[in-house]
């Protein structure tokens, strides 16, 4: 889909405008310090109402977590599913938002192609499948062999719409599947979204891919976001016959890189077959397979992000007694 036949050739995004012009007035907390609530100075006042309709939509949602990778084909959109999958099965309010514009994995993940996206008063409404509400460009192209060609002013702008027109509500978990590299869409989730929880960079074994995780942690630092961690994926194999555990694309390639950077490294994802029949059938592995040693061993890596949700039940709970006190 390109800039010039997008309208054509794609299938045309539910306008959300007119439904949501009531969550313009950024009333969904009580923050003094809301960024939202002044106008910037040279601010249209259009781009202030799309900045307050942007935060009343960001204030709904406790944590945001992006997962990023240097490498493509590391196995980032199927950590991202399965991240989202597990806070699910855990009982949260999980989004998922796949802002990975020129090849959108999530919906082929997930088993959501030929899905139609709706649209009500609150906004575009996100697929809910799982116990998560799911967007992403792929629900959006009428063909899946449709290439998207676009800029970077274009990306961004969709992305925008993805945080600001669609009706995510009241999340506990945003999680954002980032494409590879440092370019247009992290860069435009960073700024747009401003303060995240954290990243979560996957990599595999080999130099090739763990070298770029140096070029991910440095992004998330001259952007002032958390390294929550890095997951080495594809690591070793082991025979189902003889239990011999080969290493076919090497092994401690992330974790060393974690050590030198001084991040957490969260753990390792071997090679499963399972994993591929999950993705391929379009299932959350953890969810389909979630008695096997593979997906206990996700839950573990995953366990820091549960942490979160943990300390603001605990802050809003040791809020609470000072809050009655004072009145």
């Amino acid at each position: 889909m390109s800039e010039a036949n997008s309208k054509q050739s794609g299938r045309k995004a539910p306008s959300a405008q007119s439904p949501t012009q009531g969550a313009t007035s950024c009333q969904s907390c009580d923050r003094t310090d809301c960024p939202a609530l002044k106008r910037k100075e040279n601010e249209s006042e259009e781009q202030f109402r799309e900045r307050q309709q942007l935060q009343s939509r960001l204030c709904r949602i406790r944590h945001k977590v992006i997962v990023l990778s240097g490498k493509g084909g590391v196995g980032k959109s199927m950590v991202a599913v399965n991240l989202a999958a597990t806070l699910a099965l855990l009982g949260k309010r999980v989004g998922l938002l796949d802002v990975d514009i020129h090849g959108p994995s999530i919906p082929t993940l997930l088993g959501l192609e030929g899905e139609i996206l709706r649209v009500s008063e609150e906004g575009i409404l996100p697929v809910d499948i799982g116990g998560m509400k799911v967007m992403s460009l792929g629900l959006l192209l009428r063909n899946q062999n449709d290439a998207v060609i676009w800029r970077g002013p274009i990306k961004a702008n969709v992305i925008k719409q993805f945080l600001k027109d669609v009706a995510w509500g009241d999340l506990d978990y945003l999680i954002i599947d980032s494409p590879p590299g440092t370019g247009d869409e992290p860069l435009s989730i960073c700024q747009l979204i401003g303060t995240l929880d954290g990243a979560l960079i996957v990599t595999t074994p080999q130099k090739v891919a763990a070298v770029d995780v140096r070029k991910a942690i440095t992004f998330c630092r001259q952007l002032q976001v958390p390294v929550l961690g890095v997951v080495e994926n594809m690591s070793g194999f082991t025979c189902p016959k003889c239990g011999e555990l080969t290493t076919i694309l090497g092994s401690g390639g992330g974790k060393r890189i974690a050590e030198d950077m001084e991040v957490p490294f969260l753990g390792s994802i071997p090679i499963d077959p399972k994993i591929a029949e999950a993705c391929d059938s379009g299932r959350a592995f953890v969810q389909h397979y979630a008695t096997s040693p593979t997906a206990e061993l996700m839950r573990r890596i995953f366990e820091p992000l549960f942490a979160m949700s943990e300390r603001s039940d605990a802050g809003a709970d040791s809020a609470e007694p000072s809050k009655q006190k004072a009145e």
